[in-house]
């Protein structure tokens, strides 16, 4: 069903149409001139716009033109008579018109196909955007590498909800893998071949965040020269992933739990109401039973995402993927530099394997990234993250590190706290730039912070 607007200077027509795609289960607004045509085009998001051509003052081809400049995704119908037929025909070739009918006695029928058939090109179009943006990262359940009982565990889970449409809430330390599970999870369900859109709720201001969910209308502010569809309209049918959702800002939760409710979602400097039919898929690394408590959090918004609760294991509980994740890794980025590395030394994956990991599976993947483009041989040989930060520290000369032994610590004389602290935490944000090529949002994930304290850092540090 689409959002259909109807511009005809003959009222009966106007209401013809109305009658009939009502109860095709469109929702439908019509207006009796091509100016009345304009506005509403500036103020809405329509699927498809049925004008006629010949009318006072703006005709159909203004109001096509309009259309084309203000809300290209729009669909664009013109209706002809005898005599403005030529104009119709000129129109759908030149590329602006979707489609043109001569009017009729069976109009209302060719208005209804002409439609349908500008409904199926609408969604195609939208999967095709939806497709192109997950092209590069698209997986499925396969591309959860390990085979420990914690992951096999995690990935029958998997099985059972995909088939449902409940909301989803993820949860699972920084680097775990939480986004992989959401798409295993819209791969394995009916959805599979509507879009997947995965957006980062900590990655962006409330207000173009706003714009990005639910899209908007030409002049809503600054810069807005035409209207754009939001994120939510284009995983429309298909699956939308809010990540890092306990980030989002109180007047953003709010917003967010109407078009949970309501099922649609309005543009900013919109007036109408859009339906959308999305699963939504949402994760945290945070604790979002405590921002509940402490207040940050709202607690209906919180029910509305917890329908089914997915706890993704830290990769310290299931150690014995570690080998497989790590020649997985290994495989992945040999090729393409060009090194023909047979697989990992042993005594390497011991280390692995014993390490803690806190990044977690993202931290072990940029250790074998980095390993693969430093090795020389035919066997790789790893040094794991905490025996290059004590090489740093001694090559640095770090005179005022903490030595600790046990239960006691040497500390040397005049040791400032709060600078050391300081040193820490601006060392920290260097080396995760370095390693990100100064890309911010990937770099507060290799910390393990939110994209917002990690901005908070930077400032603070004058970096």
């Amino acid at each position: 069903m689409g959002n259909i607007l109807v511009c005809d200077d003959e009222r009966s027509i106007c209401e013809l149409l109305d009658i009939a795609l009502r109860r095709d289960g469109h929702k439908v607004e019509t207006v009796t001139g091509g100016d009345a045509a304009r506005h509403k085009i500036d103020s809405a998001l329509f699927d498809v716009i049925v004008t006629d051509i010949k009318m006072p003052g703006v005709d159909g081809v203004e109001v096509l033109r309009h259309a084309h400049q203000i809300s290209p995704d729009s669909a664009v119908i013109l209706m002809t008579a005898v005599d403005d037929y030529e104009a119709a025909v000129e129109a759908v070739k030149a590329g602006g018109a979707t489609d043109y009918i001569r009017k009729s006695p069976g109009l209302v029928d060719e208005v209804k196909l002409a439609i349908a058939r500008s409904l199926t090109k609408v969604s195609l179009s939208r999967q095709n955007f939806a497709l192109r943006r997950d092209a590069a990262t698209r997986n499925s359940l396969d591309n959860i590498v390990g085979s420990s009982p914690a992951l096999e565990k995690l990935k029958q889970t998997i099985r059972t909800v995909a088939t449902t449409s409940s909301t989803i809430l993820i949860y699972g330390e920084s680097g775990t893998g939480k986004e992989l599970v959401a798409r295993a999870i819209h791969t394995c369900s009916p959805r599979a071949a509507e879009g997947f859109v995965s957006v980062n709720c900590g990655a962006f201001p409330e207000t173009l965040l706003e714009s990005e969910l639910f899209g908007y209308v030409k002049g809503a502010f600054t810069g807005a020269n035409q209207n754009r569809r939001g994120l939510f309209e284009v995983a429309d049918q298909g699956t939308i992933f809010l990540d890092e959702i306990g980030e989002m800002t109180m007047p953003m939760q709010v917003k967010l739990l109407r078009v949970l409710q309501e099922r649609t979602v309005r543009p900013v400097g919109g007036t109408s109401e859009i339906p959308v039919d999305v699963r939504v898929i949402a994760a945290t690394n945070r604790d979002l039973d405590r921002q509940v408590t402490e207040g940050t959090f709202r607690e209906d918004l919180y029910y509305r995402l917890n329908v089914i609760p997915i706890r993704v294991p830290e990769l310290r509980e299931r150690r014995e993927d570690v080998p497989l994740l790590a020649n997985h890794f290994l495989k992945k980025y040999a090729p393409g530099v060009g090194k023909a590395i047979h697989g990992v030394d042993s005594a390497s994956l011991v280390a692995l394997t014993g390490y803690d990991w806190p990044g977690n599976v993202r931290q072990l993947e940029n250790t074998i990234e980095r390993a693969v483009a430093l090795e020389t041989s035919s066997e790789l040989h790893v040094e794991l993250p905490a025996e290059r930060a004590k090489a740093r520290a001694v090559a640095a000369g770090a005179e005022t590190a903490v030595t600790l032994t046990g239960a006691g610590a040497v500390l040397p004389e005049g040791v400032n706290m709060e600078d050391y602290v300081a040193q820490i935490e601006r060392s920290l944000l260097q080396s995760a730039l370095g390693q990100t090529n100064g890309v911010q949002v990937r770099a507060a994930d290799v910390l393990g912070i939110s994209y917002r304290s990690f901005r908070h850092l930077m400032k603070k540090y004058e970096l």
